[in-house]
């Protein structure tokens, strides 16, 4: 006989969004240097079961406007009808996705607005840092992962990532409050030491597989010239032989010198991520796929195909082999729903990052873990802030180049509300409004301002 008893599935009880900040190393990149903080937006929900669901996106006072905006439309709400739930945020906004209206103050946030994969202000921002909670509340009450929960659910047992390299400045010649390195060679020492050379960035490659194991490599550029971080990368190919090697001009390049920099150098190159962006009229999109063409190399992006409209046309381009479908912008379910396309249409599914803490590290791989077919190893922030920066009792680790998915339901990770609260009372310390690059690059380059199409340090 089947019983008619029916379970009562959890409310949402309560609600909460902290902004938090982290400590970063001087990063260099196409905007300029990362200054010595980050910051982060967290979400907590607390159920009538007593659990609690965290999410976490990128930061900014825009994000935790609309945040605290949508408490009423979460809090109340039964668990199990989370989708109903992000619908009403969505319409709350007036739409589904894109970019919430912001009136842009000054040019180094303009700077920052015209890069996709920058931009801080998506309506996806704030429904993934909702969304993000809500699973982890119904996989804490139905006891399994978040990634069962995802798509066609649990794929593979663990996520594999790759060792994300940056140029970097010396914070020496500044007065801003950077963590400063020592003399030995361990990774949590180097990350905070200068590093500009070839052999300099492939001994931070070194020092990353000593501590993490990773196959994988990609190199931030934008900073050197395009022939320079070819060298860069050609010498972790040298280092590692047997290792994926990629770099990210974030557009940087011309389609001349990304064609003169990657033609015939695809022994040192798995495949190139933005290496050009628009140019003489022509879209992004349409120069990547001349640079596709030209050089037989495969394409990754994070900036010409991110939302669905972008992806239509890169695939009708043939622009993109694959695409960085970052959950914290396309949603937990939308990343992995294009990992889906992915695999049935025989691309290749990845992620790219900014900054992040260890819950957002637990978002990637449960996204990671639920996404069929073929991916490449996924980006992570984390090896610049592990050490000095965690929110969880036990953040997941990274070990042989990839992160396991927890034997724990939900997200598998535990809030330290102690840790929260310094976080917070570090944002509110440091936090200033939108980031801005170039405030530390004018450190190294006295009245130094962004250009898309010159690297920040080397300018010839």
């Amino acid at each position: 006989m089947i019983s008619t008893t029916r379970s009562n599935t959890p409310i949402v009880t309560g609600m909460q969004a902290i902004p938090v900040a982290g400590r970063d190393s001087m990063l260099l990149n196409l905007c300029g240097a990362h200054a010595p903080y980050f910051t982060r937006n967290l979400v907590l929900l607390t159920d009538s079961s007593g659990h609690v669901g965290i999410g976490e996106v990128p930061g900014g006072e825009g994000i935790l406007k609309a945040l605290e905006r949508v408490i009423p439309l979460v809090v109340g709400t039964s668990i199990g009808r989370y989708q109903g739930t992000l619908n009403g945020v969505r319409a709350s906004f007036g739409g589904r996705g894109g970019v919430m209206q912001h009136q842009v103050t000054n040019e180094a946030e303009a700077a920052v607005l015209r890069q996709p994969h920058e931009i801080n202000l998506r309506l996806d921002n704030v429904v993934t840092a909702v969304e993000a909670a809500l699973l982890d509340l119904l996989g804490q009450h139905l006891d399994v992962p978040v990634c069962c929960l995802l798509g066609r659910g649990q794929q593979r047992d663990s996520a594999p990532m790759l060792a994300y390299l940056f140029y970097l400045g010396d914070n020496g010649k500044c007065d801003l409050p950077y963590v400063r390195g020592g003399t030995s060679d361990d990774w949590y020492d180097l990350r905070h030491r200068e590093a500009l050379t070839p052999s300099a960035i492939a001994d931070l490659a070194e020092a990353t597989v000593a501590r993490y194991g990773f196959r994988d490599f990609k190199l931030k550029g934008g900073v050197m010239s395009a022939e320079d971080e070819m060298m860069a990368a050609a010498a972790i190919k040298q280092r590692f032989p047997d290792g994926n090697v990629t770099v990210d001009p974030n557009g940087a390049w011309s389609l001349d010198e990304a064609v003169a920099a990657c033609k015939g150098k695809g022994h040192v190159l798995a495949y190139a991520e933005d290496p050009c962006g628009p140019e003489g009229g022509y879209s992004g999109r349409e120069i990547m796929a001349e640079f596709r063409r030209a050089t037989g190399i495969r394409t990754a992006t994070n900036m010409v195909a991110t939302d669905w409209r972008q992806m239509s046309h890169s695939c009708l381009l043939g622009a993109v082999d694959i695409p960085l479908a970052d959950p914290h912008f396309w949603t937990m379910e939308g990343s992995v729903r294009l990992a889906q396309l992915c695999a049935d249409w025989g691309m290749t599914w990845g992620s790219h990052s900014n900054n992040h803490f260890d819950v957002s590290l637990a978002m990637f791989t449960h996204c990671a873990a639920a996404a069929p077919g073929e991916i490449t190893a996924i980006d992570t922030h984390w090896i610049w802030q592990q050490g000095q920066e965690r929110l969880t009792r036990e953040p997941l680790r990274i070990e042989n180049g990839a992160v396991a998915v927890p034997d724990r339901p939900g997200l598998g990770i535990e809030p330290d509300m102690k840790r929260i609260a310094e976080a917070h009372a570090l944002y509110k310390k440091v936090a200033g409004g939108a980031r801005d690059d170039a405030i530390a690059m004018q450190y190294l380059v006295p009245g130094w301002t962004y250009h898309p199409k010159k690297p920040s340090l080397s300018r010839i």
